[in-house]
């Protein structure tokens, strides 16, 4: 059995449907996404309704979480964060529809799942912190730490935008790399496809060009801001273009 492993789409249904039409093409058995449905792209709706529209098991991610406070905490926040990150979170609460906010609200922040015997965990950045960044660099006595208080036999997780697998203590921890908007200087849209036996687990990760131009046109149609643009047009995260803006690299 396939199963298409993606998260982080960040609201770039460009990209999201070149996952979707890839992972259709492989005969996959379902979908499992870990969050983080919107941010920074145009399309929150959009994406959502897809990912809907697909029977996708999904949690949420923290960024949800944070676009669902917005109304909370938009007065503090102003204060507080950068001018872009506080638009950001502005505009997706404003944009998304009551329909699709209350279907955000109504996931759960992890979810275990079994097949052929195997036991799933799906969380969105690591099984203690929703918050916590995992990484190709993150050591490894990290990750048996984490092991100590995971019983699953697979912990699929996001939230650091960067693909890599490790397998401790016969665990697996995959994280599915961004649909919508990598990190790691790669644009091209990342997801995972898992194959899972009684006996095997094997994961590939797939990186796919994707209508990248539809989506910066989106950007700019929408009035948002070109950092936004730039994150898409180079793989990066808001910080590191906002760096490279004010060194005159872009």
């Amino acid at each position: 059995m396939r199963f298409a492993l993606l998260g982080d789409v960040h609201a770039n249904l460009p990209a999201l449907q070149a996952v979707v039409a890839h992972a259709k093409e492989l005969d996959v058995a379902g979908y499992w996404n870990i969050g983080d449905f919107v941010g920074y792209g145009p399309f929150p709706n959009e994406v959502i309704d897809l990912l809907r529209d697909i029977n996708a098991q999904s949690i949420i991610g923290n960024y949800d979480q944070k676009v669902l406070k917005f109304p909370q905490k938009a007065k503090k926040w102003h204060k507080k964060k950068h001018p872009l990150k506080y638009s950001a979170f502005g505009w997706a609460y404003e944009t998304l529809t009551i329909d699709n906010r209350e279907y955000l609200a109504s996931l759960p922040t992890e979810l275990e799942l079994t097949v052929a015997k195997r036991s799933v965990l799906l969380t969105h950045a690591s099984p203690q912190s929703i918050e916590e960044h995992l990484t190709p660099e993150t050591p490894q006595e990290r990750f048996y730490e984490l092991v100590r208080g995971v019983s699953a036999d697979l912990v699929v997780f996001g939230h650091s935008h960067q693909p890599f697998v490790r397998l401790i203590n016969g665990v697996w921890f995959v994280n599915t790399g961004s649909v919508g908007r990598p990190d790691d200087g790669d644009p091209r849209s990342c997801y995972a496809i898992l194959e899972i036996t009684d006996r095997d687990i094997i994961v590939k990760h797939y990186r796919l060009v994707y209508d990248l131009d539809r989506t910066v046109n989106a950007i700019h149609d929408a009035h948002l801001p070109e950092a936004f643009a730039q994150m898409m047009i180079l793989g990066y995260n808001l910080d590191d273009v906002l760096e490279r803006i004010a060194l005159k690299k872009i």
